[in-house]
Formats: structure tokens, sequence, C-alpha cells
């Protein structure tokens, strides 16, 4: 099959219905299911990601209007919960943000964080915070750092 067709006549994944994803999910899943073994819990969890999948390629959002998790508990000591889609990251990306068609300024205002959140987990933000401080970067440009006297 070419790529990015998914019906014989040749019809393109933003073609089907908007109602289609599951059945496309179906087709697919039967036949992945043809070629190995799967338990029942395998073929249903496989059809739900399948049918994101799809919903995700033809622009119908499948995450749900609700965050994954409670906006103040999304940051968390070593992981960061994206609210729109539930996945745990040390930090969340503008990359990752654009995923879902997002800015970090707009992800903020979306879920009601403060505009000067940290999208990091909170080890991450302590690592950099102490390397800031050992670093001491603000004295050196004043010349008054270790470095400056040994020169």
């Amino acid at each position: 099959m070419k790529e990015g067709a998914c019906r014989r006549d040749g019809g393109g994944l933003k073609d089907w219905p908007p109602e289609a994803p599951f059945a496309q999910a179906m087709a697919i899943t039967s036949a992945q299911a043809g070629v190995r073994a799967m338990t029942a819990q395998e073929v249903v969890a496989y059809a739900q990601e399948v049918a994101a999948g799809i919903r995700g390629l033809q622009g119908v959002s499948a995450a749900p209007a609700e965050p994954a998790v409670n906006p103040k508990d999304a940051v968390r000591e070593t992981c960061v919960v994206c609210l729109e889609c539930g996945a745990k990251f040390k930090m969340l990306t503008k990359r990752h943000l654009a995923e879902h068609g997002l800015t970090p300024a707009e992800y903020k205002a979306k879920w009601g964080l403060k505009k000067g959140a940290l999208l990091a987990c909170k080890s991450l933000q302590r690592m950099r915070r102490q390397k800031m401080q050992d670093m001491q970067i603000w004295t050196r440009r004043k010349g008054l750092g270790p470095e400056a006297g040994a020169e």
C-alpha cells in the first residue's frame, strides 16, 4: 500500500468520516493479531493505541478536555507530567508542546500555571540552580571571581 493511503480507492486518512478511527483501528488490530499471538488485553490496548494515533493524524483531538493530572501536581520530584497527554518527562520541551499545537506560554495559560513556572522536574531545577551557584558567572563578569585574581 502506498504511504499515506489507507483505503483501496486511494483516499487518505483525512477522507474517512470522524467515527472511522475505531473501524480503522480494528482492521489494523485484526491484521496484527493474525500475524502474532495476542491476549484479549493486548488486543484492546493495541486497538485503543492505534485509534488514538489515527485520530491524531486526522487532527481529531484524542485528548480529553480535562488534564491528565491535577495541574498543581504536574511538576514532581523526578518528572513533569504533560497535562495534555499524561506523558512523563524530565522537562517539557517546546518540541513536545508543539505536538499538541501549543507554545509554552499557551500551555501555561491553558492549564492555569504561572507565567514564570518552570516546566522541568524539581530535581533538575535543583541541579541547575546548584551548578549555577558553583559557577558564579556573575563574579567572573565583574572580575571578582577566583579566576580573576589568578590572571
